[in-house]
């Protein structure tokens, strides 16, 4: 039987973010040229693709022609502060679900984009 000793503990493989505001404006869309266009361009697309990549359904925005205020990017605005610990109001959410519908989903992708952090197997084994 042999014994190992640990010399030095791993360090962690991710480091959690501590900002707890949005990376960007809601009117900071030309922070990322080639989504603003898209989502001028081609909105009820750009949010299904956002909302595929957030891990929901592909076509969950499509439902947010429903009532006034558009349920599916009111409920993943609130889902998305909620996941990264951004401080906001539901009123807020709500306010810029509604009004500002395309400026919403152009801050939640580089929101998403600037907060991923792929994951990384350190020390893996693999099954021979």
């Amino acid at each position: 039987m042999t014994t190992t000793l640990v010399i030095q503990q791993p360090k962690p493989v991710m480091e959690a973010m501590q900002n707890n505001q949005w990376n960007s404006g809601i009117c900071d869309c030309w922070d990322d040229k080639a989504n603003c266009c898209f989502a001028c361009w081609c909105f009820p697309c750009f949010a299904c693709m956002t909302a595929r990549e957030y891990g929901q359904c592909l076509c969950l925005p499509l439902l947010d022609a429903c009532g006034i205020v558009p349920p599916v990017t009111f409920a993943i605005r609130v889902s998305m502060r909620e996941r990264y610990g951004i401080t906001g109001t539901m009123c807020n959410d709500c306010l810029y679900a509604t009004c500002c519908r395309p400026c919403s989903w152009c801050q939640m992708s580089r929101e998403m984009k600037m907060r991923y952090q792929p994951i990384v197997l350190v020390n893996a084994k693999t099954k021979e």
